[in-house]
Protein backbone atom coordinates (compact mmCIF):
# COMPACT_ATOMS: atom_id res chain seq x y z
CA UNK A 1 0.00 0.00 0.00
CA UNK A 2 1.62 3.58 -0.97
CA UNK A 3 1.57 6.50 0.81
CA UNK A 4 -1.59 7.65 -0.95
CA UNK A 5 -3.83 4.59 -0.53
CA UNK A 6 -2.55 4.60 3.40
CA UNK A 7 -4.32 8.34 3.65
CA UNK A 8 -7.40 7.43 1.64
CA UNK A 9 -7.96 4.20 4.09
CA UNK A 10 -7.42 6.37 7.41
CA UNK A 11 -10.15 9.10 6.40
CA UNK A 12 -12.28 5.81 5.58
CA UNK A 13 -12.38 3.95 8.96
CA UNK A 14 -12.85 7.55 10.44
CA UNK A 15 -15.54 8.64 8.41
CA UNK A 16 -17.31 4.85 9.80
CA UNK A 17 -16.39 5.42 12.88
CA UNK A 18 -19.59 6.10 15.02
CA UNK A 19 -17.75 6.84 18.23
CA UNK A 20 -17.34 10.28 17.44
CA UNK A 21 -18.84 13.28 19.15
CA UNK A 22 -21.57 14.01 17.08
CA UNK A 23 -20.83 17.80 15.42
CA UNK A 24 -22.30 20.53 17.22
CA UNK A 25 -24.44 23.17 15.64
CA UNK A 26 -23.40 26.48 15.26
CA UNK A 27 -24.74 29.32 16.42
CA UNK A 28 -24.88 32.10 14.17
CA UNK A 29 -26.04 35.16 16.32
CA UNK A 30 -24.96 37.76 13.63
CA UNK A 31 -27.81 39.91 12.07
CA UNK A 32 -29.86 38.21 9.52
CA UNK A 33 -31.99 40.88 7.87
CA UNK A 34 -31.79 44.82 8.21
CA UNK A 35 -34.67 46.86 9.68
CA UNK A 36 -34.44 50.54 7.57
CA UNK A 37 -36.67 51.48 4.99
CA UNK A 38 -36.19 50.92 0.82
CA UNK A 39 -35.15 54.45 0.96
CA UNK A 40 -32.25 53.98 3.30
CA UNK A 41 -31.80 50.98 1.56
CA UNK A 42 -31.10 53.13 -1.53
CA UNK A 43 -29.36 56.43 -0.26
CA UNK A 44 -26.84 53.91 1.34
CA UNK A 45 -26.63 51.81 -1.83
CA UNK A 46 -25.71 54.87 -3.67
CA UNK A 47 -23.56 56.00 -1.43
CA UNK A 48 -21.11 53.02 -1.23
CA UNK A 49 -20.98 52.57 -5.19
CA UNK A 50 -19.91 56.33 -5.37
CA UNK A 51 -17.51 55.34 -2.55
CA UNK A 52 -16.02 52.42 -4.87
CA UNK A 53 -15.05 54.66 -7.70
CA UNK A 54 -18.25 54.09 -9.61
CA UNK A 55 -20.97 56.23 -10.77
CA UNK A 56 -24.61 56.14 -9.77
CA UNK A 57 -27.92 57.94 -10.56
CA UNK A 58 -31.80 57.49 -9.14
CA UNK A 59 -33.80 58.05 -11.70
CA UNK A 60 -37.89 57.23 -11.86
CA UNK A 61 -39.18 54.89 -13.65
CA UNK A 62 -40.06 56.88 -16.29
CA UNK A 63 -36.71 58.69 -17.21
CA UNK A 64 -34.68 55.06 -17.32
CA UNK A 65 -34.97 55.18 -21.22
CA UNK A 66 -33.58 58.93 -21.26
CA UNK A 67 -30.98 58.40 -19.19
CA UNK A 68 -29.48 55.37 -21.01
CA UNK A 69 -29.34 57.43 -24.02
CA UNK A 70 -27.95 60.53 -22.32
CA UNK A 71 -25.53 58.38 -20.64
CA UNK A 72 -24.47 56.89 -24.20
CA UNK A 73 -24.17 60.24 -25.70
CA UNK A 74 -22.01 61.92 -23.41
CA UNK A 75 -19.66 58.62 -23.48
CA UNK A 76 -19.95 58.58 -27.42
CA UNK A 77 -21.07 55.05 -27.19
CA UNK A 78 -21.61 53.69 -30.98
CA UNK A 79 -21.69 50.11 -29.76
CA UNK A 80 -23.28 48.69 -27.22
CA UNK A 81 -23.08 44.86 -26.13
CA UNK A 82 -27.01 43.60 -24.61
CA UNK A 83 -28.34 40.16 -23.44
CA UNK A 84 -31.20 38.98 -26.28
CA UNK A 85 -33.86 39.52 -23.48
CA UNK A 86 -33.23 43.04 -22.63
CA UNK A 87 -36.34 44.90 -22.70
CA UNK A 88 -36.68 47.18 -25.88
CA UNK A 89 -37.88 50.47 -24.07
CA UNK A 90 -34.27 50.37 -22.31
CA UNK A 91 -32.60 50.32 -25.79
CA UNK A 92 -31.43 53.97 -26.98
CA UNK A 93 -31.61 54.62 -30.71
CA UNK A 94 -28.47 55.65 -33.21
CA UNK A 95 -26.21 52.76 -31.59
CA UNK A 96 -25.31 49.41 -32.83
CA UNK A 97 -26.89 46.60 -30.63
CA UNK A 98 -24.31 43.59 -30.31
CA UNK A 99 -26.86 41.19 -29.33
CA UNK A 100 -25.62 37.95 -27.19
CA UNK A 101 -27.50 35.20 -26.00
CA UNK A 102 -26.42 31.46 -24.65
CA UNK A 103 -27.33 30.02 -28.27
CA UNK A 104 -25.27 32.56 -30.24
CA UNK A 105 -22.58 34.11 -27.93
CA UNK A 106 -20.62 37.14 -29.42
CA UNK A 107 -16.56 35.89 -29.23
CA UNK A 108 -14.40 37.34 -27.06
CA UNK A 109 -13.00 39.63 -29.51
CA UNK A 110 -16.23 41.36 -30.45
CA UNK A 111 -17.08 41.96 -26.96
CA UNK A 112 -13.90 43.24 -25.89
CA UNK A 113 -14.30 45.34 -29.14
CA UNK A 114 -17.36 46.91 -28.30
CA UNK A 115 -17.49 50.21 -25.91
CA UNK A 116 -19.76 48.82 -23.42
CA UNK A 117 -22.38 46.87 -22.65
CA UNK A 118 -26.03 47.22 -21.27
CA UNK A 119 -27.27 44.83 -18.59
CA UNK A 120 -29.84 44.15 -15.49
CA UNK A 121 -28.86 42.43 -12.23
CA UNK A 122 -30.55 40.00 -9.60
CA UNK A 123 -29.78 42.20 -6.43
CA UNK A 124 -27.93 44.96 -4.95
CA UNK A 125 -26.64 44.98 -1.50
CA UNK A 126 -26.41 48.64 0.14
CA UNK A 127 -24.50 47.34 2.77
CA UNK A 128 -21.86 46.99 0.71
CA UNK A 129 -22.23 48.78 -2.48
CA UNK A 130 -22.59 45.39 -4.36
CA UNK A 131 -24.44 44.13 -7.88
CA UNK A 132 -25.11 40.68 -7.96
CA UNK A 133 -25.74 38.98 -11.60
CA UNK A 134 -27.04 35.30 -11.42
CA UNK A 135 -27.14 35.52 -15.16
CA UNK A 136 -31.27 35.89 -14.83
CA UNK A 137 -33.49 37.79 -16.85
CA UNK A 138 -31.58 41.01 -18.88
CA UNK A 139 -28.23 39.66 -17.34
CA UNK A 140 -26.97 37.86 -19.95
CA UNK A 141 -23.41 35.72 -19.77
CA UNK A 142 -21.15 36.32 -16.83
CA UNK A 143 -18.74 37.00 -20.07
CA UNK A 144 -20.63 40.42 -21.27
CA UNK A 145 -20.05 42.16 -18.15
CA UNK A 146 -16.15 40.68 -17.98
CA UNK A 147 -14.51 41.84 -21.51
CA UNK A 148 -16.57 45.22 -22.18
CA UNK A 149 -14.72 47.97 -20.29
CA UNK A 150 -17.69 49.93 -19.59
CA UNK A 151 -20.50 48.19 -17.83
CA UNK A 152 -24.13 50.44 -17.43
CA UNK A 153 -26.45 48.36 -14.79
CA UNK A 154 -29.53 48.88 -14.11
CA UNK A 155 -31.33 47.88 -10.79
CA UNK A 156 -34.66 48.60 -9.77
CA UNK A 157 -35.22 49.97 -5.59
CA UNK A 158 -36.98 47.12 -4.69
CA UNK A 159 -34.40 44.99 -5.71
CA UNK A 160 -31.62 46.69 -2.96
CA UNK A 161 -31.51 45.06 0.21
CA UNK A 162 -29.65 46.01 3.26
CA UNK A 163 -27.25 43.49 4.27
CA UNK A 164 -25.31 40.38 2.78
CA UNK A 165 -27.23 37.76 5.08
CA UNK A 166 -30.37 39.07 3.44
CA UNK A 167 -28.78 38.71 -0.21
CA UNK A 168 -27.29 35.38 0.36
CA UNK A 169 -30.97 34.39 1.62
CA UNK A 170 -32.74 36.01 -1.30
CA UNK A 171 -30.41 34.15 -3.77
CA UNK A 172 -30.98 30.70 -2.18
CA UNK A 173 -34.58 30.75 -2.05
CA UNK A 174 -34.70 32.48 -5.96
CA UNK A 175 -32.49 29.55 -7.60
CA UNK A 176 -33.77 26.95 -5.84
CA UNK A 177 -32.35 23.62 -6.78
CA UNK A 178 -30.69 24.83 -10.19
CA UNK A 179 -28.02 27.41 -8.30
CA UNK A 180 -26.20 29.77 -11.26
CA UNK A 181 -22.57 30.69 -10.79
CA UNK A 182 -22.91 34.30 -8.98
CA UNK A 183 -20.79 37.77 -9.61
CA UNK A 184 -20.45 39.81 -7.09
CA UNK A 185 -19.78 43.01 -8.34
CA UNK A 186 -18.30 46.08 -6.07
CA UNK A 187 -16.94 49.16 -8.15
CA UNK A 188 -14.77 48.91 -11.04
CA UNK A 189 -12.48 46.02 -11.49
CA UNK A 190 -9.05 47.46 -9.57
CA UNK A 191 -6.09 45.53 -8.17
CA UNK A 192 -3.36 47.01 -6.08
CA UNK A 193 -1.13 43.93 -6.27
CA UNK A 194 1.64 45.24 -8.20
CA UNK A 195 3.35 47.66 -5.61
CA UNK A 196 0.61 48.32 -4.05
CA UNK A 197 0.04 50.76 -7.33
CA UNK A 198 -4.04 50.92 -8.05
CA UNK A 199 -4.72 49.50 -11.62
CA UNK A 200 -8.72 49.58 -13.07
CA UNK A 201 -9.81 47.20 -15.83
CA UNK A 202 -7.42 44.46 -15.54
CA UNK A 203 -10.09 41.32 -14.30
CA UNK A 204 -13.11 43.40 -15.84
CA UNK A 205 -14.26 46.62 -16.98
CA UNK A 206 -12.81 49.84 -15.89
CA UNK A 207 -15.97 51.49 -15.31
CA UNK A 208 -18.82 50.86 -13.62
CA UNK A 209 -22.09 52.99 -14.08
CA UNK A 210 -25.38 52.05 -12.08
CA UNK A 211 -28.91 53.43 -12.66
CA UNK A 212 -31.31 53.13 -9.64
CA UNK A 213 -34.83 52.79 -10.95
CA UNK A 214 -37.05 53.90 -8.25
CA UNK A 215 -40.79 52.64 -8.04
CA UNK A 216 -43.34 55.05 -8.06
CA UNK A 217 -44.12 55.07 -4.29
CA UNK A 218 -40.49 55.20 -3.14
CA UNK A 219 -40.17 57.90 -5.77
CA UNK A 220 -43.20 59.92 -4.28
CA UNK A 221 -41.91 59.45 -0.42
CA UNK A 222 -37.96 60.86 -1.83
CA UNK A 223 -39.67 63.54 -2.94
CA UNK A 224 -41.71 64.51 -0.43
Amino acid sequence: MNDRDTVLERVRRALQDDSREPDSDVTRAYRQSSEETVEVHVAQFVQRVQEYQAVAHVVAAGELAGAIASICTDRAIRSLVVPDDIPSDWLPEGIRLERDSRREPLSNERLDRSDGVLTACALGIAQTGTLVLDGGIAQGRRAITLLPDYHLCVIRSDQVVGIVPEAVTFLRNSSGESARPLTFISGPSATSDIELNRVEGVHGPRTLEVLVVLAHSTAKRLVG
